[in-house]
C-alpha cells in the first residue's frame, strides 16, 4: 500500500465518495439512493459538516463525517461523528486508526471540548477499536430517533 493521504473533501472528490457511499450502504445492508442523489448531497452539504478522506493515488479508500455541535461542556462547541467508514479492500491496514485521529486534530485545531459518536452496542471488535483509541462508552446517555412516520407525527402534535 503506498502513502495514504487524510484530507478534507474537495468537490472533485464527490464522485470517489458517492461511489464508495453506494459500497457503504449496500455493506450495511440498506437502502441507498442514486450516486447522482449523493452527489447532490455532497454538493450541498449544511454548513459545519466537515468530510475527511483516506486517499491513497486519488482512490478514496475511506471517510468520516463529522458536524458542529453547540453547546458543549462549558458552553464551548463540540464535534459529533455521524459516521465512519474504510472500503472492504482496505480495512485492516490503519485507515480507521488515521480517519479518527485526524478527526481529532481537527477538532482540537477548531477549539472543540469533545468528540462524540454513537456505535453498534453488538459489534464487539469496533467496540474494542474505539477503547484502543482512549475513548470511553458513555453508559448514563441514551440514543434517541424519529424517524418515518413517528417524525411526521411529531412534527404534527398540536
Amino acid at each position: 500500500m503506498n502513502e495514504v493521504a487524510i484530507r478534507l473533501l474537495q468537490p472533485a472528490d464527490h464522485a470517489a465518495l458517492a461511489a464508495l457511499m453506494v459500497e457503504m450502504q449496500g455493506h450495511y445492508a440498506v437502502p441507498c439512493p442514486s450516486v447522482a442523489e449523493i452527489r447532490a448531497g455532497l454538493a450541498s452539504l449544511p454548513v459545519g459538516v466537515e468530510i475527511l478522506l483516506a486517499v491513497e493515488d486519488e482512490a478514496v479508500l475511506g471517510f468520516a463525517s463529522a458536524c458542529n455541535l453547540y453547546p458543549g461542556p462549558g458552553l464551548k462547541t463540540g464535534f459529533f461523528l455521524k459516521e465512519i467508514y474504510v472500503a472492504g479492500a482496505a480495512r485492516g491496514k490503519g485507515l480507521g486508526r488515521a480517519l479518527m485521529t485526524a478527526l481529532a486534530r481537527l477538532a482540537v485545531e477548531r477549539g472543540h471540548k469533545r468528540l462524540d459518536w454513537t456505535a453498534d452496542a453488538d459489534d464487539p471488535a469496533l467496540l474494542r477499536f474505539y477503547e484502543s483509541l482512549g475513548a470511553a462508552a458513555q453508559t448514563k446517555k441514551v440514543f434517541y430517533r424519529l424517524a418515518g412516520e413517528a417524525l411526521q407525527a411529531a412534527a404534527e402534535a398540536k
